[in-house]
């Protein structure tokens, strides 16, 4: 492997074999982003804020996002089944959840937001708002109001 370039704040690997780097200004003006965002979603210091993702670079910057506008991050592992996410969804009392579309672990796609989305059915959260990561593109279920893509929200910010 070649060495990385000093100004690589996050080097990641993920499967198939996909490697992303961030400088450090990448990472930056993505929190900030984010961090833009989630303000504009209504989340203010002390929200609780749901990561449910799997480990991708989203994650950091979610984690990166919360700590600029003092909200908190409650990490939803993406093995949870759908009642054991409700359970801790409405634990959490989170607002807004950043997931993901699907992603790759133990050498497969596997779904997220279809759990989410499953945990969010049996009601009893505060949930209004998904974001979703585009890491495996694949077709899911969209509720027009709640779910707003990850990408699409960060270029607005």
């Amino acid at each position: 492997m070649a060495p990385h370039s000093p100004d690589i704040a996050l080097s990641w690997t993920g499967e198939p074999g996909r490697i992303e780097e961030l400088t450090h200004s990448q990472l930056i003006d993505r929190s900030s982003r984010a961090a833009t965002a989630l303000t504009r979603l209504g989340v203010r210091a002390g929200d609780r804020v749901a990561v449910h993702l799997p480990l991708v670079p989203e994650s950091v910057i979610a984690t990166l996002a919360c700590g600029r506008i003092d909200a908190v991050r409650s990490s939803l592992p993406v093995t949870l089944t759908a009642p054991e996410l409700a359970a801790r969804l409405r634990k959490s009392e989170a607002n807004v959840v950043i997931t993901a579309d699907a992603g790759f672990w133990d050498g497969a796609v596997r779904p997220a937001k279809s759990t989410l989305d499953r945990a969010l059915a049996r009601g009893g959260t505060d949930v209004r708002t998904v974001l979703v990561v585009n890491r495996c593109p694949r077709p899911i279920a969209w509720h027009p109001g709640r779910d707003h893509w990850w990408h699409e929200v960060l270029d607005a910010a």
